[in-house]
């Protein structure tokens, strides 16, 4: 089920127009459209609001991977690459090669997103 069906879905439920889950997520209710039309997807920085519209995640992630983590991490707080490498002092294309795998944080950024894990 994509993201949009999920959103039609509880929208219809708590019988909401487009234009009400528009001003609850602070988008346009165009972007309502089109997301349960399934013609585009929502920003990264959309979905917590739209988790907790919900109720839940409708995303799924192996955490027991340093890479589910990561990329769970940034789902979850609506980080894409390149906030996520703001905060970290990194480029966004390292975040997405750390995710990818294609490479490993060094001890320090290890260090700082342990923390942000909360371990």
């Amino acid at each position: 089920m994509s993201i949009g069906e999920h959103l039609r879905k509880k929208r219809m439920e708590l019988r909401l127009l487009q234009r009400d889950l528009a001003d609850i997520l602070g988008v346009f209710e165009g972007c309502i459209t089109y997301w349960e039309t399934n013609r585009s997807e929502p920003q990264i920085n959309y979905f917590p609001a739209i988790h907790l519209f919900l109720g839940y995640t409708h995303l799924k992630f192996d955490e027991s991977t340093f890479r589910g983590q990561l990329e769970a991490y940034r789902w979850k707080n609506g980080l894409s690459h390149k906030r996520l490498g703001k905060v970290l002092g990194v480029h966004g294309s390292t975040i997405g090669s750390w995710e990818n795998g294609d490479s490993r944080p060094n001890k320090e950024n290890l260090e700082q997103l342990e923390m942000l894990f909360g371990k």
